[in-house]
């Protein structure tokens, strides 16, 4: 298991690939909620990591972090800007909004339900084609069919439906065509199997696996961050694990690992994990 305190970077120096995100002794209080106690964290390029922890345990304030939404109290997040040479690290509290546009045109987010808007598969797919990445009305439907068979999904059959047409596993998978369309290098899931039975979860396990492994257009290996209460995920995808408890990293280790922990904090929350998958699935 790697180093569990909250001082300086998780990973170990002698690592090659270079840094896709690194987080820097952050806090955040909501009024007198102090959520986040000095959270250190750094993620390399290609990997796939779970962030756990019992709720309200700082996941989803870290997660909104992450994609800039929520800006620390003290210390920094900062991530790769894949359109400067190099792809060199850059805090997200320094940007404007263009600046953090530069950086989404590189990530896609898989929200927990999903956030199709209304109208069709198609046109919720299709999200953000013209106006990012530029593309004429013929490459965005060769686009589309291409994300859309990816993920298990017919092109004829689906692109037409309405979005409450599609059931619950389908709606994972468009999510999931829809943030692999925009071709991301840092893909982004909240609780990506929450609402899902056992069967469904276990396909769109295998998705999320399938995507991870499968490079940019460019050849970049993505980074993977997720975060799950499904224990099926972290042991059959085997992520590194990142476990948040009282503020701070508690656990940063492979999964393997995390299961055999014999940390109090870890075993009640291992035993926990799945009740509290199966209330978000009812």
């Amino acid at each position: 298991m790697r180093a569990t305190s909250s001082a300086g970077p998780s990973l170990p120096y002698e690592d090659p690939r270079p840094l896709e995100v690194l987080v820097e002794n952050l806090h955040k209080s909501f009024g007198r909620n102090q959520v986040l106690r000095g959270v250190n964290l750094s993620i390399r390029r290609g990997e796939m990591v779970a962030i756990v922890g019992a709720s309200g345990g700082g996941k989803s304030v870290l997660l909104k972090h992450l994609i800039g939404v929520l800006r620390p109290d003290v210390g920094r997040v900062c991530t790769a800007d894949h359109e400067s040479p190099g792809s060199p690290l850059v805090d997200l509290a320094t940007l404007d909004e263009a600046g953090m546009d530069r950086l989404r045109r590189h990530w896609a987010i898989v929200f927990q339900k999903n956030a199709l808007f209304s109208g069709t598969v198609f046109d919720n797919v299709a999200l953000g084609l013209s106006d990012v990445k530029g593309m004429s009305d013929q490459q965005i439907r060769d686009r589309v069919r291409q994300v859309l068979e990816s993920v298990g999904l017919g092109f004829d059959e689906v692109a037409p439906m309405d979005r409450d047409q599609v059931s619950g596993g389908m709606a994972k998978r468009v999510a999931i065509a829809r943030a692999l369309a925009l071709d991301p290098v840092l893909m982004f899931y909240d609780e990506p199997t929450t609402g899902l039975d056992p069967g469904r979860s276990e396909q769109i396990q295998n998705l999320i696996a399938e995507v991870h492994g499968r490079p940019a257009d460019d050849g970049e290996r993505r980074t993977t961050i997720i975060v799950t209460h499904d224990t099926g995920l972290l042991f059959r995808l085997q992520p590194r694990i990142i476990m948040l408890h009282e503020g701070v990293v508690h656990f940063d280790g492979t999964a393997e690992a995390f299961q055999h922990s014999d940390s109090p904090a870890v075993r009640p929350y291992l035993e926990l994990m799945p009740v509290l998958q199966a209330r978000a699935r009812s």
